[in-house]
């Protein structure tokens, strides 16, 4: 049986990006389910398609920023949200992130790299962008918080990577147990209650890069 395409909604306020971006997924295999050029017809269109995944712009019209990456968890809690942004600010890959994204992708980047971010959060990933994640320890003071041990800063590492598990558990030559037990572990010490606010936190804090 063929496999099912996931399904994408691609939320932007340029007409031009939004086709371009749109039809590259498309070519790419992804089925692209709904386009919105604001914030709050994204909303709606997930909550009604329930996507797979939501790839939107950080900054459209009517609702943007950490209330709409809310909005979106909130109408369509399975849907997976991509943020798309055109600032390199640190600041933002926490806060997009605490409010539920699962992945931050600069509208710089290749849109390989796109494609990459969607298949990692489609797989249960999360996915941030290299430059980001430099700008994100560019903006945190170093020290305070709780000490991590080395292989839990290495393993939270490798998520904002956006590797899953699975990889990790193989790059590191451990088990994927161990890796789900060491960010477990990792979560807990930073207060975190899930993986991707304790990636997050741990970026904020400039204890991974």
């Amino acid at each position: 049986m063929e496999e099912r395409a996931a399904e994408c909604l691609v939320a932007d306020d340029h007409p031009a990006l939004l086709t371009a971006v749109s039809t590259f997924l498309a070519d790419s295999g992804f089925d692209v389910v709904g386009s919105a050029g604001d914030g709050r017809t994204a909303v709606e269109l997930a909550r009604a398609a329930r996507p797979d995944v939501a790839l939107v712009d950080y900054r459209m019209p009517s609702l943007f920023g950490a209330a709409l990456v809310s909005a979106l968890r909130e109408a369509a809690p399975e849907s997976r949200v991509v943020v798309y942004t055109a600032e390199g600010d640190g600041d933002l890959v926490s806060t997009a992130l605490e409010s539920g994204a699962s992945a931050v992708v600069l509208k710089e980047a290749p849109l390989a790299d796109l494609a990459r971010a969607l298949r990692t959060v489609l797989g249960g990933g999360t996915y941030v962008d290299p430059g980001l994640a430099f700008a994100a320890l560019g903006t945190v003071p170093k020290g305070g918080g709780p000490a991590l041990t080395a292989r839990e800063i290495e393993v939270l590492r490798l998520l904002a990577d956006g590797k899953a598990y699975e990889e990790i558990s193989s790059e590191l030559s451990i088990g994927v147990e161990t890796a789900r037990t060491h960010v477990r572990k990792a979560a807990e010490r930073l207060g975190a209650a899930t993986r991707t606010q304790a990636v997050a936190t741990a970026l904020r804090r400039g204890l991974i890069a």
